[in-house]
C-alpha cells in the first residue's frame, strides 16, 4: 500500500466514520466494502493488494486487542458459560454442521470433497460484529444479546484458526489425523495461547503502576498487544487467544486500579483512534481486492450457503441457550438476534487468505464461495440487524 492509497483510504474512512456520528443504525463495515469495491474499478487503486501476513500480523492483533480490553469485565463474568460454549464448542458443532449442510448443497455444482466443505465452514464460522453490537444496544436498549455476541466472537476468533488450521493440515499432507491427535493439538495450541495471555497480562498489569506517564503506558499496551501475539506464535501456540487473554486481564484489572492513575483514558485517548484507522483501511482494501475473487456463477451456491449458516448457527445457539441453568430463560427471539448478529468479518478473510497459499486444485472455488458468503453477511446482517431487532422488541 503506497502513501497516496494510504491518504486517501484515511479520507474516506473519516468521511464514513463522521457519518456513522449523525446517522441511525449506520454499520462502517458494509458501507466501507461497497465504497472499496466501487474504487476497485478506478485504475488509481489497481495495484493495491492485501496478503495474509499483513492482515494477521499487523491489522488483527490491534484489533483484537481493543474489543479485549473494552470488554466489561462484569459481562464476562455473567455471561461466561454462554460465551464460553458458543466461542468452543458451539463453534466446533457449527462447523461440522455447516460442512455437512455445503458438502449436500455443492453435490448439484460439482463433486466436492468432505474435507473441502468443513474448510469453507470454518472460514464462515468466526463473527465479526465490529458495529452490529453498538446497533444492537441504540435498536433494543438491553446490552445482554450485545455483550454476549461481542464476547462470543472476542474467544471464537482464536477456536477458528485452530480449527481451520488443522482442517488445512489435513488437505495439504493428504493424511487422516485420528481424533486424538486433533484433540491434543487443539487443547496445546489454545490452552498454551491462554497460558501466555494470562502471564503476560498479569506482568503488565502490575508494571503500568511504576509509571504515571500516560505516554509511557500506552507504549506498555502496544507491546502487550503485539509482542504477546508474536511470542505466543513464534512458539507454535494461539497468538489470537494469547491476546485477546491479555486485553480481558487488562480489562479486570481497571476494576482494580485506582482511578487517579487515568490509566484507562490514557489507553482509550490513543486505542480510539486507531481502531477507525484500522477499520477503514481494512475494509476498504477488503472491498478493493474482492472482485479478483469473486465469480459470479457460484452466486447462488454462495447464497445457499449464507441461508444454511444463518439457519444451523440459530439451532446450535438455541440449544446453547436451552443447555445453560443462566440462559433458559432467554427465548426464540433473542436466539434470533444472537444468530442475526454473527456476522462474518476479518477472521473470516484472513483464513480465506491463508487458504491462498494452500496447493490443492479446489482452492479457487473454495476461495470465491467463501468471499461471495462473507459479503453477503457483512452486507445482509449488518444492514437488517437495525429492523430486526426494532421489530422483535416490539
Amino acid at each position: 500500500m503506497e502513501a497516496s492509497h494510504l491518504i486517501v483510504l484515511l479520507l474516506i474512512g473519516y468521511i464514513v466514520f463522521t457519518i456513522d456520528n449523525h446517522a441511525k443504525a449506520f454499520p462502517q463495515p458494509p458501507i466501507l466494502v461497497l465504497i472499496g469495491i466501487g474504487l476497485s474499478f478506478i485504475p488509481f487503486f489497481s495495484s493495491m493488494e492485501l496478503t495474509q501476513k499483513t492482515l494477521y500480523e499487523f491489522f488483527l492483533p490491534a484489533l483484537l486487542f481493543i474489543s479485549a480490553y473494552k470488554y466489561p469485565s462484569a459481562a464476562l463474568r455473567k455471561h461466561g458459560g454462554v460465551i464460553g460454549l458458543l466461542s468452543t464448542g458451539g463453534l466446533i458443532v457449527t462447523v461440522g454442521l455447516l460442512g455437512g449442510a455445503i458438502y449436500y448443497l455443492a453435490s448439484p455444482f460439482l463433486a466436492l470433497p468432505f474435507i473441502g466443505a468443513l474448510i469453507i465452514a470454518a472460514i464462515l464460522a468466526p463473527t465479526d460484529p465490529i458495529s452490529v453490537t453498538a446497533i444492537l444496544k441504540q435498536a433494543s436498549g438491553d446490552e445482554t444479546i450485545a455483550d454476549i455476541v461481542e464476547g462470543e466472537s472476542m474467544i471464537n476468533d482464536g477456536t477458528s484458526i485452530v480449527v481451520f488450521t488443522t482442517l488445512v493440515t489435513i488437505v495439504s499432507s493428504g493424511k487422516d489425523l485420528s481424533a486424538l491427535s486433533v484433540l491434543g493439538d487443539f487443547l496445546l495450541v489454545s490452552l498454551g495461547g491462554i497460558a501466555i495471555g494470562l502471564i503476560f497480562g498479569w506482568l503488565v498489569c502490575k508494571a503500568v503502576h511504576y509509571t504515571h506517564h500516560k505516554e509511557f503506558q500506552v507504549m506498555l499496551s502496544i507491546v502487550l498487544a503485539y509482542g504477546n501475539f508474536f511470542l505466543a506464535e513464534a512458539l507454535g501456540v494461539s497468538g489470537v487467544l494469547a491476546t485477546v487473554t491479555a486485553g480481558i486481564m487488562l480489562s479486570w484489572e481497571f476494576t482494580h486500579t485506582n482511578k487517579e492513575d487515568h490509566y484507562r483514558e490514557s489507553l482509550d485517548g490513543f486505542w480510539d483512534i486507531v481502531e477507525p484507522t484500522l477499520l477503514s483501511l481494512v475494509f476498504l482494501t477488503i472491498g478493493i481486492i474482492a472482485p479478483k475473487y469473486l465469480d459470479i456463477k457460484h452466486l447462488l451456491l454462495a447464497f445457499l450457503i449464507f441461508i444454511g449458516s444463518l439457519i444451523i448457527r440459530y439451532i446450535v445457539i438455541q440449544l446453547s441457550l436451552f443447555t445453560l441453568p443462566s440462559t433458559k430463560k432467554m427465548g426464540q427471539s433473542d436466539a434470533l438476534l444472537i444468530s442475526f448478529a454473527g456476522v462474518k468479518g476479518t477472521m473470516s478473510v484472513v483464513l480465506l487468505l491463508i487458504l491462498e497459499t494452500v496447493n490443492d486444485e479446489n482452492i479457487q472455488f473454495y476461495i470465491s464461495v467463501s468471499f461471495i458468503a462473507i459479503l453477503l453477511s457483512l452486507i445482509i446482517q449488518s444492514f437488517g440487524i437495525y429492523p430486526l431487532t426494532k421489530k422483535l422488541s416490539k
